[in-house]
């Protein structure tokens, strides 16, 4: 089949899969996962090979430049000292214990001989790196603290470099070169910081290019090159293309975006790149879902369940001791979050890769591919499909029961009120009983009352609901400015270029408010308001 129909056939497969998870409420990624593995056991067409090469030259540079891209530096800088942690001495930490443990029960259980604690650490290493993807659409969801999101997030843009820095030294170890634990911290220092060095430099020239032009193709354009540039040139020179792209991403999103853009182009760029990553992301978990076996996976199953217990448990202590030592600091974070970033720790397509790239006469080569498969497989599902009711368990995210209440109490003010404003305009020569009236009136003013108090009880015991009224009243003001602005300009009050500019500010200011990077209503659906009002 030609790669073109192939990729075809993988995105019209996405679209159906998003409107249908839209309905069952299930992970966008998990049910993309689910569909690759039907298409696959099915053979319905073949898709391109997840390799190496198609994932570091199309997938990895622009997910992770769009990730760091619309990551708030401040929210980063603030947590620097637990995303740096969780990381760089987690991901180590937790390398080393899976090699610890995995090693003797893979011997001991007779799942394979020879397996010692150098092919743990292989395997530790490329299993090292998350993919939150999953778990933070389920936090915006559910309405899971901001500072969760951040720690998540962060960890992950930097624990791919870190996870793929050690895949290599651990491969170093394997084929028996000299190392020392000096040689090591030092080697890692230098492919991560140079690489930094790298994306900083290609995120800075960019930003001057981005603030001598004012058009969002070029703009866009630049933003591209900086994605997979930096990523090509760190690589190029065997140093980490993850923490350039990185780098690049959050030095353009928070400098070039914020002093070079003007407000159109941004609200341009944003929506590009949430549709590149939109778009890679669906493409990618498909792909992860036919790349499986389950026959193979099937054969394989105690130790792949024993792997997957194991690097939970490993990823579970570290982050105890990793917010254990964070309480002594402004940073320290609730031993719950800790439980969330244990179960929210989701493996994706990158430890796939790396496990398929090892050489064909790697030894073990065959039961790290198909351990490697099988966690991420369990991971994605299980962690996946449990992780909203972990967060209500936990009691993180606003619970069904408090949201039905607010809303249906915000419901019945919205109706009462509107009552009241109705019986202001009846014509006293058609309702001659004032006393009717004034009766109706009084069961009004009771119910408007009610519903006051019942939210206002509701907003002293979550804290979370006074924030939404204040957001919602402050997206209602923007929209009354918008819906002027589109009147004003209909009116001629204004020429296109003003009415574009106007309206650009404006997007910006809801695109902020809402902090979902959801695209702002279009000029139709804001005509379409005004109609209906």
């Amino acid at each position: 089949m030609d790669t073109e129909l192939a990729f075809l056939l993988l995105f019209v497969v996405a679209t159906v899969v998003a409107i249908v998870v839209r309905h069952l409420r299930v992970p966008y990624t998990v049910g993309l996962v689910l569909a690759g593995l039907l298409l696959g056991s099915l053979h319905v067409f073949a898709a391109p090979h997840l390799g190496k090469e198609l994932l570091f030259a199309v997938f990895l540079p622009g997910l992770l430049f769009e990730a760091a891209f619309h990551l708030d530096f401040s929210d980063f800088w603030q947590n620097r000292m637990a995303i740096a942690s969780l990381a760089v001495p987690g991901v180590i930490a937790a390398t080393a214990l899976i090699a610890i443990i995995l090693s003797p029960v893979v011997n001991g259980f007779g799942f394979a001989q020879g397996f010692d604690w150098r092919y743990a650490l292989v395997f530790g290493a490329l299993i090292a790196a998350t993919d939150p993807i999953a778990v933070t659409a389920i936090f915006r969801r559910v309405g899971a603290p901001k500072r969760l999101s951040v720690l998540l997030e962060g960890e992950s843009l930097l624990n791919d470099g870190t996870g793929i820095v050690f895949f290599a030294l651990s491969l170093t170890i394997v084929a028996g070169g000299a190392v020392s634990v000096g040689g090591l911290a030092w080697q890692f220092v230098e492919i991560v910081g140079i690489g930094g060095l790298i994306g900083i430099a290609v995120g800075y020239v960019t930003s001057q290019l981005i603030r001598q032009v004012d058009d969002p193709m070029i703009e866009i354009t630049l933003t591209t090159v900086a994605a997979y540039g930096a990523f090509t040139a760190a690589e190029h020179f065997h140093y980490s293309g993850v923490i350039a792209t990185v780098a690049a991403g959050m030095l353009c999103g928070n400098y070039a975006a914020r002093t070079g853009m003007s407000a159109s182009t941004r609200v341009a760029v944003e929506s590009f790149w949430e549709y590149v990553a939109f778009a890679l992301n669906s493409i990618v978990f498909l792909l992860i879902g036919m790349e499986v076996n389950l026959h193979s996976l099937w054969a394989s199953w105690p130790i792949i369940v024993i792997a997957y217990l194991v690097v939970t448990l490993g990823r579970g202590v570290t982050i105890l001791v990793v917010s254990l030592v964070m309480r002594a600091t402004k940073e320290r974070f609730p031993l719950s979050w800790g439980v969330v970033l244990t179960w929210g720790g989701l493996r994706g397509a990158l430890p796939m890769v790396l496990a398929l790239s090892l050489p064909r006469d790697f030894v073990h080569r065959d039961l790290i591919v198909n351990i490697t498969f099988g966690v991420v497989l369990m991971s994605l599902l299980v962690q996946g499909l449990s992780m909203a009711p972990v967060l209500r368990w936990l009691g993180i995210s606003r619970g069904k029961e408090d949201r039905h209440a607010y809303e249906s109490a915000r419901g019945r003010l919205e109706a009462a009120r509107a009552g009241l404003a109705e019986l202001d305009h009846m014509s006293p020569l058609r309702f001659r009983d004032s006393t009717a009236i004034a009766h109706l009136r009084k069961d009004y003013e009771n119910r408007v009352q009610n519903s006051e108090e019942e939210l206002l009880h509701l907003r002293l015991e979550y804290q979370h609901f006074e924030e939404e009224e204040a957001m919602l009243a402050r997206r209602q003001v923007l929209l009354a400015e918008k819906r002027r602005i589109i009147e004003a300009f209909h009116q001629g009050l204004f020429d296109r270029e003003v009415y574009e500019q106007l309206m650009a500010d404006t997007d910006v200011r809801l695109m902020e408010l809402d902090g979902s990077g959801g695209e702002p209503p279009t000029e139709s659906e804001e005509a379409g308001e005004t109609d209906k009002s």
